[in-house]
């Protein structure tokens, strides 16, 4: 019945797209800002989401309900920058999370609550499975609130309108933390008490950073607990905090929000390093207070993602029994770039999480619908890599593509020796060493967004380091050569691989996304994750290339290398261009 179920929702979703002239979801010609620029040019991505154009940032209240996924976000509909008083919170449904439909806007500014912004918020799932949105409203004043949103219609599967209450807000600025250090509340969770819970981002004076719970039996009336969540005293204010129950370490099944029982993650945005970090702890669902299992500084902690990602968001996905994680990556070139575009900003994409077995880190992967979009395969066979050697992935489009790739390294005992002040900074590390300084071990990795005469590239690759009688991987991204225009912003981004890579013969994996602007890349399996943005000049004269390279003295062997090309999703753009529109939102008061 479940599966019919879905199939039905789909078919319904469809038939509305086709026929109903009236409907929410429609089409609507404007090219210009949909695919290309003037010259042509290929400038959306293929298969991360991104509204039709304008800006985005934050992923806002994911969630799967009946049979569809709902994604929502910050979106300014007037033009392509943050702008000012008029975020809202865009909404775009699907059935499979790689083709997304545009729908209105869910929330909007209407009311003196929300009067300069609809900002960041979370989405929760009640036990009669009806969904409630808590969200940070910019009031009239310019104090941040928080505030409660119900569907119109719960049983509606777009859910396309959304009512905000008159007693909105529903949690006003507390006098001890300033009028704009008060955002971002988390999705909802019950206590053994019966009372729901939400972690709400905050600077308390004289206090610092903090994640604040709030406990509530109806959604009305919240009491604040008198112990915070966490505090960061150093690392100043913190933002879209995520609380969420993981399985035992090696499994790969996802939980609903709760309280008692499994070890729990806390993740933090951190506003003074643009970076989102998560540890392992312990909940206490009766004090309401959270124990790392790790340093108590959040800036120590581990990132979910080393490069170009921020304002994560993850939901628990019922239809699949796994957790499931969004994060914002904006652009790293200029506003004027943005304007040419018409939009700017871009999602990853999804990534299932899990614990790892050694119980410290979590891992990530795509989510397995990704893979309906590879076509042409590619399987390239050749046994090793050569010092200074280069290897071209040939058959498939370098700017959209999907390469996995096995390496095994024949003599780990010839890695260089790792100093030790290299372990508290291998970003600069990675730029350091970057891929064309030759080492004993590696850089060895692939080569994407590449022009014929190599002149721009982007180098994913690991080096293996030497530190006593165990040997540490290091992984990076190096942007310096990813494009030769001037005002691009071009780091390294690097992190260590926390594996064993001896206890696991020599071995590791490397994954690596492609689309455009996007490369997203995967390490030891998801251990360590690496996003770029990247704007090289030679796509407007052809196409990229792809290559595999060692710049090691001694040979890679190459277990297996796979490269498939990316089909092109349909997110809120239809493939000859036009634009999935959405007209005015309805969000309403009463």
């Amino acid at each position: 019945m479940a599966r019919l179920s879905l199939a039905a929702c789909a078919v319904v979703f469809h038939l509305c797209l086709l026929i109903s002239s009236s409907a929410s979801l429609r089409w609507l010609s404007d090219k210009s800002a949909a695919v290309t620029t003037a010259g042509g040019v290929r400038t959306r991505s293929a298969y991360h989401f991104q509204p039709a154009k304008n800006w985005q940032n934050d992923p806002n209240g994911p969630m799967y309900h009946n049979g569809l996924y709902h994604f929502f976000y910050q979106y300014n509909p007037d033009g392509v920058t943050w702008g000012n008083g008029n975020l809202s919170w865009g909404h775009s449904v699907s059935v499979d999370l790689v083709n997304w439909f545009a729908l209105d806007a869910a929330l909007q500014p209407s009311r003196s609550f929300d009067a300069n912004g609809c900002w960041s918020g979370s989405a929760t799932i009640l036990p009669d499975g009806s969904p409630v949105m808590l969200y940070t409203g910019i009031d009239a004043r310019g104090d941040q609130v928080q505030n409660v949103a119900f569907p119109k219609n719960a049983s509606d599967p777009l859910l396309v309108e959304w009512v905000k209450p008159e007693y909105n807000p529903v949690i006003p600025v507390p006098a001890d933390i300033k009028r704009d250090d008060f955002r971002d509340p988390s999705t909802a969770w019950l206590g053994a008490d019966g009372l729901w819970r939400i972690a709400v981002a905050a600077r308390v004076h004289d206090v610092g950073g903090a994640t604040l719970i709030y406990r509530s039996k109806d959604f009305l009336r919240w009491e604040r607990n008198a112990d915070p969540l966490y505090l960061a005293h150093a690392a100043g204010m913190v933002e879209c905090p995520d609380l969420f129950p993981v399985s035992e370490p090696g499994v790969e099944v996802g939980l609903p929000a709760s309280g008692a029982g499994a070890r729990h993650v806390l993740k933090m945005s951190v506003m003074d390093t643009v970076q989102d970090y998560y540890v392992v702890g312990r909940y206490d669902d009766t004090a309401d207070t959270f124990v790392p299992e790790d340093d108590d500084d959040c800036r120590s902690w581990r990132r979910l993602d080393y490069g170009h990602v921020y304002a994560s968001k993850s939901f628990f996905d019922p239809s699949k029994n796994r957790r499931v994680l969004w994060g914002w990556a904006n652009e790293s070139d200029s506003v004027s770039d943005d304007l040419v575009r018409g939009w700017s900003g871009v999602q990853t994409v999804p990534r299932k999480i899990w614990l790892d077995e050694d119980g410290k880190q979590l891992r990530q992967w795509p989510v397995e619908e990704i893979e309906t979009l590879r076509s042409k395969r590619v399987n390239l066979l050749i046994p090793e890599v050569n010092a200074g050697g280069v290897n071209e992935i040939i058959g498939v489009m370098g700017t959209q593509a999907d390469v996995e790739v096995v390496f095994e390294v024949p003599a780990l005992e010839h890695a260089d020796v790792l100093e030790p002040n290299w372990l508290l900074d291998p970003q600069s590390l990675c730029g350091e060493k970057g891929a064309s300084v030759p080492g004993s071990v590696g850089p060895f990795g692939l080569l994407v967004m590449a022009s014929g005469d190599m002149q721009e590239h982007t180098a994913v690759f690991f080096r293996v380091f030497r530190q006593n009688d165990k040997y540490k991987v290091l992984m990076c991204t190096d942007l310096s050569r990813s494009s030769t225009r001037d005002g691009v912003y071009k780091p390294p981004y690097g992190a260590f691989v926390d594996m064993d890579i001896e206890a696991h013969g020599g071995i590791i994996s490397l994954r690596t996304l492609v689309d455009h602007s996007v490369v997203e890349s995967f390490g030891g399996g998801g251990r360590t994750c690496i996003t770029a943005r990247v704007y090289p000049d030679h796509v407007v004269n052809g196409n990229s290339h792809l290559y595999v390279f060692n710049n090691g003295t001694g040979a890679v062997k190459v277990s297996s290398l796979d490269a498939w090309e990316m089909a092109t999703a349909t997110v809120n753009v239809l493939p000859d261009g036009l634009i999935a529109a959405s007209s005015v939102g309805r969000a309403q008061a009463y």
